[in-house]
C-alpha cells in the first residue's frame, strides 16, 4: 500500500496527488494500492507519525517531513520547512544518492504538479503529454494566472468549478474518489460526474453570498483591503474576490473562521501592475506567525479559539502593508 498525503481542499494538492499516483504505477509499482490523505494547515503539529503507516508515504504539495517513513517527497512552496531541522535534513538527504532521488523541492515552479510532471520525466522518462491539460490548469490556478478578476470569480472553466468544490467540500470522502479520475479523464468529464455535479449549485449559491459579504465588510485604505468575516463561519471562498470587488487593490488581507481554524488570508493582485521588486514578499511575513506560502500569496491559521490573536495579527499585517503600498495615494 502506498499512502499519498497531499494539500487537501486545494486543486493543485488533488492533481499532484492524481499524478504522482500514475507515475509510481507506471514508473514505479504497476501493481501498487493507493490511499489518499488529505493535509491542512492548521496550528501545531502538521503531521501524525502515527499516519505513516504505508509500505511507502508519499508527501506532494506540503511541507517537509523528516519522518525515515516518508519515501518521497515533492513541494515548490517558499515556505516548505516548519523548522531549521527540517531544512537542514532536506540539504543532507540531497547528499545520499537513494535519499536525494526520492525527495525533491523547487519553489521556482508554479505549481507542484508542474514540478512533479517535470521530475517525473526527466528523472524517471515518465510521459506527462497525456495530463496536459491538468498541469496548464494546476499552473493557472495555484499561479493565479487568470486573465482578469471576472474569469476568476464568474468561474467559467470546469476546473474553477472544480476548484471551488475542492476548497468547500466537508466529506472527507470526496477527494479521495476524486483524485483517481484526475489523471483518467478530461476535466469537463470530470465535473460531470454525478458525484460532482450535485454539490456545485449550493456552492455557487453560497459563492454568491460570499461576494456580497466581503463587498459589505471591506475596508479598502492605502492599496490594501481587510475585512473580517469570523462571524460568518466557511470552510473556504475564492481568494479573487477582493480584486473582483476591488480591482485598485495591491493586497488584500482576510480573517475567517471554518471548523478547525481562525485564517488570515495575506494576498495580492494577481494584476497589480507593481513589479516584484516593489511587493513585499507574503511568504516571510507569514512566516513571522507560524505560516506561510508563495511570495505573492500566504496564510496563517490560529486554532478556533484564539480569534483575537488572529485579529491582532492580521491587523498589524494591513498597517504593515498600508505603509509598503507601491502605489501612494491609491
Amino acid at each position: 500500500m502506498v499512502r499519498v498525503f497531499y494539500h487537501d481542499k486545494c486543486f493543485d494538492g488533488a492533481c499532484s496527488a492524481s499524478l504522482f499516483t500514475r507515475f509510481h504505477r507506471s514508473c514505479i509499482d504497476p501493481a501498487a494500492a493507493y490511499e489518499f490523505c488529505g493535509l491542512v494547515h492548521r496550528a501545531g503539529a502538521l503531521f501524525d507519525e502515527a499516519a505513516f503507516t504505508g509500505e511507502e508515504n508519499a508527501i506532494v504539495d506540503f511541507k517537509y517531513s523528516s519522518s525515515p517513513r516518508i519515501t518521497w517527497w515533492f513541494d515548490h512552496h517558499l515556505s516548505a520547512f516548519l523548522t531549521a531541522a527540517d531544512q537542514q535534513h532536506f540539504a543532507a538527504c540531497q547528499q545520499d544518492a537513494a535519499c536525494s532521488r526520492r525527495r525533491f523541492y523547487d519553489p521556482a515552479y508554479i505549481s507542484c504538479t508542474s514540478f512533479l510532471a517535470h521530475i517525473a520525466a526527466t528523472r524517471f522518462g515518465f510521459d506527462t503529454a497525456p495530463f496536459a491539460e491538468l498541469i496548464h490548469w494546476a499552473d493557472i490556478v495555484d499561479g493565479a494566472r487568470y486573465e482578469s478578476p471576472e474569469s476568476a470569480v464568474e468561474m467559467p472553466a470546469p476546473a474553477m468549478r472544480l476548484t471551488l468544490i475542492i476548497e468547500a467540500t466537508q466529506d472527507p470522502s470526496f477527494l479521495p474518489h476524486l483524485i483517481p479520475l484526475l489523471t483518467a479523464m478530461p476535466l469537463a468529464e470530470v465535473i460531470a460526474q454525478p458525484f460532482v455535479a450535485d454539490l456545485l449549485p449550493p456552492l455557487l449559491a453560497q459563492h454568491e453570498r460570499a461576494i456580497a459579504l466581503i463587498r459589505e465588510r471591506a475596508e479598502y485604505r492605502d492599496g490594501t483591503l481587510f475585512f473580517d468575516i469570523t462571524d460568518h463561519p466557511m470552510e473556504g471562498f475564492n481568494k479573487f474576490i477582493p480584486y473582483y470587488l476591488f480591482p485598485q487593490a495591491t493586497y488584500s488581507i482576510g480573517l475567517s473562521r471554518s471548523s478547525f481554524r481562525t485564517k488570515v488570508a495575506v494576498g495580492s493582485n494577481p494584476w497589480t501592475t507593481a513589479t516584484g521588486e516593489q511587493m513585499v514578499n507574503l511568504a516571510k511575513v507569514c512566516e513571522r506567525y507560524g505560516g506561510g506560502g508563495h511570495a505573492r500569496v500566504g496564510a496563517i491559521s490560529f486554532p478556533p479559539d484564539r480569534a483575537d490573536e488572529a485579529r491582532i495579527a492580521a491587523q498589524t499585517i494591513v498597517a504593515e502593508l498600508r505603509t509598503a503600498n507601491p502605489f501612494p495615494g491609491q
